[in-house]
């Protein structure tokens, strides 16, 4: 098997755990099955400190993706952000400039492609007359791209949280009126992620009704225990794959812009 360093490019994903994480099978077999030069691997740090590390060991490494816990976090290692990272405050895709091919690296740019690939997945989902207003349950990285990518089509958006603030309303608070005027409902949180699929949000499920939508931007399992329970009360329900795809393809594009 070839050293990591001897492949032209070199990507990968920072975070942790990523014992979930489909990204590595996904683009190594897109490398093979396109005869592509290229390698992806998993970097599964607890401390983001140890990202320059990575950076300094490979200086074929052309491109990360970024997930739970450092969305956020990365961002003061970066040099600039583009228009939907600024936006939603987090980065799950840093491309790699640099000076010539493999060359020094000049540049650490940040993107969040989790707004478009959320976005394109709504059209088949929305009923544009009554889809007006949704809930979405989180507020970390991927409830805020969540949140700018519904808000860009003038859906209104009511964020939900275990903690009470100024912007969020908790669990504890949420009303059947509350959730028959938000027809789309959102699960941004990673209760129910594999391996602890036995857990879901404290949502009053028992509120919903055949007029909901309910998202789950987990992937695995491929239904979630959010999912079952919104289900069983009739809502249609969908989960994250359609979206992890889409951003998957706009990394790509990303890693491989020409300025």
């Amino acid at each position: 098997m070839k050293s990591p360093l001897a492949y032209k490019h070199l990507y990968g994903l920072i975070g942790y755990p990523l014992v979930h994480s489909f990204s590595m099978d996904f683009f190594n077999q897109k490398f093979m099955s396109e005869d592509i030069d290229a390698q992806y691997l998993n970097f599964e740090i607890e401390d983001l400190g140890l990202l320059m590390e990575i950076i300094a060991e490979y200086p074929n490494l052309n491109g990360l993706n970024v997930t739970a816990p450092f969305k956020v976090d990365v961002i003061p290692y970066l040099d600039s952000l583009d228009e939907d990272a600024r936006a939603v405050g987090a980065v799950n895709v840093i491309r790699f400039i640099r000076d010539g091919e493999n060359g020094p690296l000049m540049e650490l740019r940040g993107y969040n492609s989790d707004v478009g690939g959320f976005d394109k997945t709504l059209d088949s989902l929305l009923d544009k007359e009554h889809d007006t207003a949704a809930m979405v349950l989180g507020t970390g990285g991927a409830a805020r791209a969540v949140t700018t990518a519904l808000e860009r089509r003038g859906i209104k958006v009511q964020l939900v949280s275990r903690r009470k603030t100024e912007h969020t309303v908790v669990y504890e608070e949420i009303t059947r009126a509350m959730v028959a005027a938000h027809p789309l409902i959102i699960n941004a949180t990673p209760l129910g992620k594999y391996p602890d699929d036995d857990q879901c949000p404290d949502f009053p499920y028992r509120f919903l009704t055949a007029e909901h939508t309910c998202y789950d931007l987990i992937y695995n399992p491929e239904e979630t225990l959010f999912m079952k329970h919104a289900a069983q009360q009739g809502a249609r329900t969908k989960n994250g794959l359609e979206m992890l795809l889409l951003q998957a393809f706009d990394s790509y594009e990303i890693w491989n812009l020409k300025d």
